[in-house]
């Protein structure tokens, strides 16, 4: 099968059900077995330094993989034990993530996230080992890091990564600081070096069951939300996401992985998918695209490495946008991937216009391990849908009452709550109170879970998102609860009710923005409130632009805080400044929801000329555009 182009590809792929892999562990054994010298993953440490990778081929990147899992049970590591790891994109990580998972479970953590929240994930998860960066010139990790350590109590190793190792001729720093008294250090370099490639010391036999990873999601504060993920469920992820992407006539691709592997897309997309078909990953600075000149030299890095697909979200698209394609052969280039966020439908129609590549917009969380649509490479790309469903993983939208129990499936094209069950969808939150009213009883026998986002599905199974009842601010594909912005503006004396909502931006997707009602006679201003949360709030992505003090929260019929107000003026703001800087005039502007598009805008151009310009500035952003009125017929007075 050459990919998939419509539901019906879809359908005869499940029949019969695939048997797949016990392991991840197993997978990438497979794929070395079968091309041992094929390279697997390449690695530059600086973008100048693209046409000059590092290179391991499968058969010594699972070997590696083999003694990283063997260190990690030379640590003491058992099936249920969890290995965390703080570090970007390095070939080391890459061995942590799939070591760990054969050794016990591995536990992905933000590196850029505050000391005290990484320290506050290692509790949540149980971390009994955590691989980070060992000091290094001009790189803090490790002098941010040890202090909290001592908040830890049931760390007993840290492995320290040198990245020395990539760089010839400068050593780390051997001045660690203090160390809590029962913490073990040691060097990863070392540890892997002694240990056999061939085989798995502890004699595990891994079990689709069993649990492979745990992702964090949400925010970083209160008791954090942590995904429990098996090795079923990512190795159905990967497989489906293979038969959707079909094999090339060519050979394998080459994959750009830019994305930072502590997120889900970077594991599998750029990981665990094209190490289970046997292509060739292409690791690209510790940075990723956030890397100095990545994004500068990224055509010239396509062209050298032949890349044939890369993975993103809408803002790295604009960024690309701005990077000259001419004369550079990037015509390698098969497909980019779009997630974690909608693609303004202006930003797609320009790339594709401009670079000749296909966009395939998808959608999918954590905790359905990745992918669960995606737009077909072999089929119709409809701009605005976010694709069919994949293989082994159903998917519908159904209407629930005010409780949250089912109560019917949608109708085509109706608009409903969207679930999902299949393989790929994991065990659930590792604190059980996360998990209440997660999972749906819709009467088959099945479990399905409530994504918490709401979306139809076309006459040809073509789904198209129209809105989130969950209220995650999504910036450039990071995700941010609100609760990580209201909870400490709720410790402030002043502040009676806080509420964070995402405004919308060209480059960045959302920004978080807060509004806050003051308690009666209380006083403060908005430059105070920004300065108390930048001291209060952990997660750097997280700190609001601008913080409003409002008379009146908008509220429900029964006190709840209404949401959905805050994000129409947001949005309307957001737009009439986008017009207002591209000097266009707007008569009227407004939001409104529909419950077929999801959020819609309203707009009545000023004059005839101002049409296509508004168009066109409107089209940035992911929200449908009508414009109700040419302007002979505006109501005026």
């Amino acid at each position: 099968m050459n990919g998939i182009a419509r539901l019906a590809d879809v359908q005869n792929i499940e029949n019969p059900f695939p048997r797949l892999a016990q392991s991840t562990y197993e997978v990438i054994g497979a794929t070395a077995r079968a091309r041992p010298k094929a390279p697997a993953l390449s690695f530059f440490l600086r973008s100048e330094d693209y046409a000059r990778p590092e290179v391991l081929d499968y058969e010594t990147l699972f070997g590696q993989i083999t003694a990283t899992a063997n260190f990690f049970h030379e640590l003491g590591v058992r099936k249920d034990d969890v290995v965390a790891f703080a570090l970007p994109n390095l070939p080391e990580t890459h061995l942590t993530i799939w070591g760990a998972q054969a050794a016990g479970i591995v536990l992905a953590i933000n590196p850029l996230l505050e000391p005290a929240a990484i320290a506050e994930l290692l509790c949540a998860g149980g971390a009994k080992v955590l691989v980070t960066l060992a000091p290094f010139p001009s790189i803090d990790l490790w002098q941010r890091l040890h202090p909290v350590l001592a908040n830890v109590p049931g760390l007993r190793d840290v492995v320290l990564v040198d990245l020395a190792h990539h760089v010839g001729g400068v050593h780390a720093s051997t001045a660690l600081g203090a160390v809590p008294s029962g913490v073990n250090v040691h060097r990863f370099a070392e540890g892997v070096r002694r240990q056999p490639q061939d085989r798995l010391l502890s004699g595990r036999m891994i079990r689709s069951g069993d649990v492979s990873s745990y992702f964090c999601t949400g925010g970083t504060t209160g008791t954090p939300k942590i995904a429990m993920r098996t090795h079923g469920n990512e190795v159905a992820n990967a497989w489906s996401t293979r038969q959707v992407l079909g094999e090339r006539k060519d050979g394998p691709r080459t994959i750009f992985c830019g994305l930072p592997l502590f997120h889900v897309n970077a594991v599998l997309v750029t990981g665990l998918e094209p190490f289970s078909r046997g292509d060739h990953v292409i690791l690209g600075t510790p940075q990723g695209y956030r890397g100095d000149g990545v994004i500068a030299r990224f055509w010239g890095i396509v062209e050298h490495h032949r890349i044939t697909a890369f993975s993103g979200v809408p803002t790295l698209y604009a960024a690309l946008l701005q990077q000259p394609v001419a004369g550079r052969d990037i015509s390698s280039l098969e497909f980019g991937v779009c997630g974690a966020a909608p693609m303004p439908v202006e930003l797609m129609r320009r790339f594709q216009e401009e670079t000749g590549l296909t966009i395939l917009e998808g959608y999918g969380l954590t905790e359905g391990t990745c992918v669960s649509t995606i737009n077909p490479p072999r089929g119709e790309q409809r701009i605005g849908s976010i694709g069919l469903r994949v293989p082994l993983q159903l998917m519908k939208a159904v209407v629930l009452d005010g409780q949250g129990a089912y109560v019917r499936d949608c109708h085509v094209d109706e608009a409903g709550v969207l679930v999902i069950s299949g393989p790929n969808v994991f065990l659930g939150y590792r604190v059980a109170k996360h998990n209440e009213g997660l999972w749906l009883e819709l009467g088959d026998g099945r479990r399905w879970l409530n994504t918490g986002d709401l979306g139809r599905q076309d006459s040809e199974g073509y789904f198209y998102l129209t809105g989130r009842k969950k209220e995650l601010i999504i910036r450039g594909g990071h995700n941010i609860d609100p609760a990580s912005i209201e909870e400490p503006l709720h410790a402030h004396p002043a502040v009676q009710i806080a509420a964070a909502v995402g405004r919308p931006d060209v480059h960045a997707g959302e920004l978080p923005v807060a509004y806050v009602q003051l308690k009666p006679g209380a006083m403060t201003t908005e430059a105070e409130l920004l300065a108390f949360a930048k001291a209060s709030i952990p997660e750097r992505a997280a700190l609001p632009k601008a913080i409003h003090i409002i008379d009146v929260m908008p509220l429900t019929s029964v006190g709840k805080i209404f949401k959905p107000a805050l994000k129409h003026r947001e949005i309307a703001d957001a737009l009439r400044c986008a017009l207002n800087d591209a000097g266009v005039g707007a008569v009227d502007l407004a939001v409104f929801d529909d419950p077929q598009q999801g959020t819609c805008i309203d707009v009545s151009p000023s004059s005839d000329s101002d049409v296509d310009r508004l168009t066109q500035v409107l089209g940035q952003y992911p929200f449908p555009v009508r414009v109700s009125q040419s302007p002979g017929q505006r109501k005026t007075g």
